[in-house]
Order: structure tokens, then sequence, then C-alpha cells
């Protein structure tokens, strides 16, 4: 943190449109007339910020397609799919991510379905991330759409506290990118993230730790980061129901009864959180799904679509310098069971052959007159280069195989050499996931 900004000197109100510093207790800008204004009695010390993008997939479509601007939209798959992304007016409805397609439409019947097209998202997440890395080096990403970002000491090089500097950005990303992100500031992780879902859509809220601890106290115990719903029922059942319950622990029993769990609880109760923002994280994982129009049990049928599958995380892997050592499964049978099968390989791939080739001999041992409605494959530890498939003759082949197609679609466009096992049956609705 800059000394400035240890002083405490800086503004602790200021229009988010034209950036005029304010008194505390305006409701107007008397510059510019805007009511966008931020205040916080801490504004010039606080230098973490969360930045998530709002509904990030349904904004790009609205933005590239004015027409359905005010309309509620959905991206999605087939009535048998998902909810991927859900905008605004869509969610007043009650629609929401990861809700079934068919739900989503009754709830939505006049909703715009939208497929999802990832590559585009991808490079529009990309434009914002170089955007972000442009106000400090240390930018986490968590998602193709939110990262974390530490502004401590930037203050001298933007010549204005951080918060200017992120209603400054966020401005510019509606207007150069076309489309609007939240931003929470606070002194930590996880007060920052907490700040950047207080005010959305379009929204700049700012949290200090000294209010944390009465804003969490009503919260449920599930409301803190890593508490999922084995972790909360253990402490439902040792009466631990709200974070308020929680902050009146002792630190010391709660590490009797939870370990080194126990303490991040007793911390983060009181909005205490000491990680640091790790930047350039990446991706954890590439992958591609889609869920059938109808339940599928013969084995060629899937492996045709697998190939495709197999296709489009290769693409992917190969735009971002990417390839990876593990190579895994994913089928869900038609009463939702997920059956999750991973290999490792020799080397670091990035090659559709190879992922389809693995996926394959995962997927033959699944076959036992199961149907499936949906079906995925994906790579993850991944590392930064090309591909590494050398180990043998057959390898070398097929790299070179595959890189001499990949050229000639560069030329001639994607339908200009297709695989044999791609060219029978039709396309299916499709999901795409980047984690």
């Amino acid at each position: 943190m800059s000394a400035l900004a240890q002083a405490g000197d800086g503004p602790r109100c200021f229009c988010r449109d034209c950036l005029g510093d304010l008194d505390i207790k305006a409701r107007r800008c008397g510059e510019c007339g805007s009511p966008r204004l931020i205040r916080h009695h801490a504004l010039p010390s606080l230098a973490m910020a969360h930045i998530d993008c709002d509904a990030f997939y349904a904004t790009v479509e609205k933005r590239d397609n004015p027409e359905i601007a005010d309309k509620p939209v959905i991206i999605g798959g087939g009535k048998r799919g998902v909810v991927s992304a859900a905008c605004y007016i869509s969610r007043t409805f009650g629609v929401r991510s990861a809700m079934p397609m068919f739900k989503a439409l009754a709830l939505c019947p006049a909703a715009i379905v939208i497929r999802p097209d990832m590559a585009k998202y991808v490079r529009v997440g990309r434009e914002v991330r170089h955007a972000m890395q442009t106000l400090t080096p240390l930018v986490e990403p968590l998602s193709i759409d939110e990262a974390f970002l530490d502004l401590s000491g930037t203050q001298r090089v933007h010549g204005m506290i951080p918060a200017k500097v992120l209603a400054r950005f966020a401005r510019d990303v509606e207007r150069d990118i076309g489309i609007t992100v939240s931003v929470g500031l606070s002194c930590n992780k996880f007060l920052a993230k907490i700040a950047s879902d207080l005010d959305k859509p379009r929204g700049f809220a700012a949290l200090d730790q000294a209010e944390a601890r009465e804003m969490l106290a009503d919260r449920p115990v599930g409301f803190i980061y890593g508490v999922g719903p084995a972790t909360q029922e253990k402490l439902l059942q040792r009466g631990f129901r709200t974070i308020a319950d929680l902050q009146r622990a002792d630190e010391v029993d709660l590490m009797k009864q939870f370990a080194g769990e126990g303490r991040r609880l007793w911390r983060l109760a009181r909005g205490i959180d000491d990680r640091l923002v790790v930047p350039d994280r990446g991706a954890k994982t590439i992958s591609n799904e889609t869920t059938f129009d109808n339940d599928i049990r013969d084995f060629a049928t899937l492996e045709r679509t697998l190939w495709r599958l197999s296709e489009k995380v290769s693409s992917r892997l190969k735009s971002s310098n990417l390839s990876g050592l593990t190579i895994t499964l994913k089928l869900k049978t038609a009463d939702f069971r997920q059956r999750t099968r991973s290999q490792s390989i020799q080397a670091p791939t990035q090659l559709a052959a190879k992922i389809f080739a693995v996926s394959r001999e995962l997927l033959a041992k699944e076959i036992d007159g199961t149907a499936f409605r949906l079906m995925g494959t994906g790579v993850s530890a991944l590392r930064a280069g090309s591909q590494a498939d050398d180990t043998d003759m057959l390898d070398r082949r097929s790299a070179h195989a595959e890189r001499a197609m990949d050229d000639l679609r560069k030329k001639f466009g994607n339908a200009a050499v297709i695989r044999g096992i791609a060219y029978r049956g039709p396309e299916k609705d499709e999901e795409e996931e980047e984690e």
C-alpha cells in the first residue's frame, strides 16, 4: 500500500462518471449531474478489488445484437440442456445458471435462447483481462469473466487512488468493449468478492473490515467460500448455523473441532483474509461437453460425438498455446448420475487425435447398455507451450498430419478437411466450458 494511501489522504466520495471529488454527503455530482457516486470513509486506503463482468455471456450477445437489448435472453442448449447464463431480465422470472432449460423456459417462455459461442466469449474475456493488466501486474483470473486485482502501491503510477482507477476502468470497458462490470473494493479478497455482489449490475461497492463483522453476522455459514454441503452439515450438527455463531466461538475450540479449517472459519467470520493475489493462474481445465436431444447408448454414435468434442478442445488448447497431461471423460446417465474417468499421459498434448484416443478408451469401458444424456471431454494439468507428442513414431506422424490439417483449415476454412469419423451424423447441441 502506498504511503499516501496509508496516511488516508484522498477523497472519500467521488463521481463514478466524471471522477470529480465530492463531499461525502453529496447525493449528485455538481459537475456532471450524475447520481452514480461512490462513497466510503476508508476509500483512500482500500486497494484489493474483485471485478465481475455482469451476466457476461448474455451481455456480449446483447452487445452484438441491439435488437434484443431489452428482451429476456438465456444462453444455453436445447430443451434437455442447462442454462449457461441468463441476463438480468430473465433473472427477474427466476431463471438461474445451471437450471435445466425446460424449467427456465417454463418460467420465462418469452426468452430468446442463444447457443453459447465460447470462442467469442473467450475473445471478449481476453480484452477485459488485458485492460485489467494495464492497471496492475497483480491480476488473478478466477474465470473467463472475473478476477482479483491488487492495486497496492499503484497510486503514484496512476495519479489517483485505486478506487478512482477502478471506476475509470469500468467506464472505459463499457465504452470500448461494450459490456458492463461490477467492482468490489476492500482490504482483502474475501471482502472484495462480497462487495462486488452488493451492487449488481454496473455496480461499485466498498467494504472495510470494520464493517464486515456486523454485515456477515446474519449470513448462513455456507456463505463462507469453501464451506460446501458436507462442511455446512457438520457445522449445523455442532450448533453453528450463522456466521454470528462462528464469531462468538473461541478460536482454539474451533481448531479442536475442525483442525486447520476451524482457524480459517474463525478468521473469515471476522473478515480476516491474508490470501495474496496470485497472477496468471490461467485455466485449470479446458473442456467441451454436449447434452443430447435423446439418450444414447450406442458406442458408434457416442464415438462420433466424442471426436467433435476432442477437436473443439484441441482447437482451444492450440489457440491458447497450452497443452495438458490429464484427459478426462465425463458422462451423465439418463437418471442424472455422473461418471468421471481420467487418465494421465506420458507427454503433454494439445492434439485432437490424442485427446480422442484416450477418451475413446475410457468411453469403451463405460459401454454396458447404459443410456447417456450428456458427454464431455477435457484436458487438465495444463502448461504453456505446444504439444510434445513425439514419444514414438506413431505420435510424430499423428502430430505432423494434424498440423498439416490445421494449416489447410486456416487457409481454406474449417470445412476444408473433415475426418471420416466426424463426417457422419448431425452436429449436436453443445455447451463449452473453460475452468
